[in-house]
């Protein structure tokens, strides 16, 4: 029987297109700002490219396979963040790259796709019969959150972290586990953040003296809002940029870190406010269609996967573009399918390969 076309698909097909057109038109761009971008434009291409053949390839991976070496997937990830703290690439401060000499290897961002099978995988299965064993569990989850995020807070790139956070707590929220737990540590947590706030602007020199200058001063530039020139000139591309334009060798105004953390500011040198438009209703469709796709999904662990990713897909846009408007610190959050890079690029195609094939009819057993 002939399988009928799902409509539904092109509410993916189209926005997802139009993000990655937009991507290449920016990166061919940031050329002609300065020679730093001059091979971006080839590279992201060959970055979407290997994204695509996953796609394919992955198909014929049977998913349980994903989830069953999960651990082992986690504990390798773990040794290259040990191993880039001694033979990482600096960039900007941070030594969070593995150099393979022709494109960096980003550890922390594959971090994120084998916590999520693992942790997705552990949810999912782990039921409890008392308040013992979810103790326990508790801890054991703590435990395998906190090694990634002390090797990654090492690099250091707190945005990775933030991000293992709150895959924790929503898988976490989803599972099997009592809401109580979860209740008790968003108070403790509270009263820590409250007590670091206390601490940060009336006892500076106690926090100083506990966490050490290098860190103080790490804090202090999370709290740096609206300031700097990264920051200024996004503000000014994005407010002086015209509705439409299509401008892709005009230099535009300078943005330090621009096909990167600034991608959204960028497209206003290069489509204008329509283009910022244009991302903001691509996102929103594909937010739509990935949050229904959930209903398409009958395996709890593929349920909690696509929960990971949701978690990952939706913060990002959101501190991304709010980094733009200087409304959030500047963290290194690329904005998804659109800003450069070889990681963060590939783990979002290797998220969307696993989850296509959580809907597959036939089961493998």
């Amino acid at each position: 029987m002939e399988k009928k076309f799902d409509w539904k698909t092109l509410f993916f097909i189209f926005p997802f297109l139009i993000l990655l057109t937009i991507s290449l038109l920016i990166n061919y761009h940031a050329a002609f700002i300065t020679e730093l971008y001059e091979n971006h434009f080839e590279k992201q291409m060959l970055w979407i490219g290997i994204g695509f053949a996953l796609l394919f390839f992955m198909r014929f991976v049977p998913i349980r396979l994903f989830f069953k070496y999960s651990f082992y997937l986690y504990l390798i990830n773990v040794l290259l963040l040990i191993l880039v703290l001694f033979i990482g690439k600096d960039i900007n401060g941070a030594k969070a790259w593995i150099d393979l000499k022709y494109f960096n290897f980003q550890p922390s961002e594959f971090m994120k796709i084998s916590y999520s099978l693992y942790l997705a995988s552990l949810c999912a299965r782990k039921k409890f019969y008392s308040w013992k064993e979810e103790v326990k569990f508790l801890l054991y989850v703590l435990v395998i959150f906190a090694i990634p995020s002390l090797f990654v807070f090492l690099e250091p790139d707190t945005g990775a972290i933030l991000f293992y956070f709150f895959i924790t707590i929503v898988l976490l929220w989803n599972s099997r586990l009592h809401k109580r737990w979860l209740i008790i540590i968003g108070f403790l947590a509270l009263a820590c953040i409250c007590g670091f706030f206390y601490l940060y602007f009336w006892q500076k020199d106690l926090l100083i003296s506990l966490i050490g200058t290098t860190f103080f001063y790490r804090v202090e530039r999370l709290f740096s809002l609206g300031t700097g020139m990264q920051i200024e000139n996004a503000l000014i591309a994005i407010g002086s940029a015209p509705l439409w334009r299509f401008s892709l060798t005009e230099t535009g105004i300078y943005i330090p870190e621009a096909p990167t953390d600034f991608a959204f500011a960028l497209t206003s040198n290069v489509l204008g406010i329509g283009g910022n438009i244009l991302i903001l209703l691509a996102f929103l469709i594909l937010d739509f269609y990935f949050i229904s796709y959930r209903k398409k999904i009958r395996k709890k662990e593929y349920q909690l996967f696509l929960d990971a990713f949701l978690v990952i897909f939706l913060l990002s846009q959101i501190i991304n573009i709010s980094m733009n408007l200087g409304i959030f610190p500047i963290i290194g959050i690329p904005l998804p399918f659109i800003s450069y890079g070889g990681s963060s690029t590939i783990v979002l195609f290797i998220y969307l390969a696993i989850l296509f094939q959580t809907t597959k009819k036939k089961k493998i057993t």
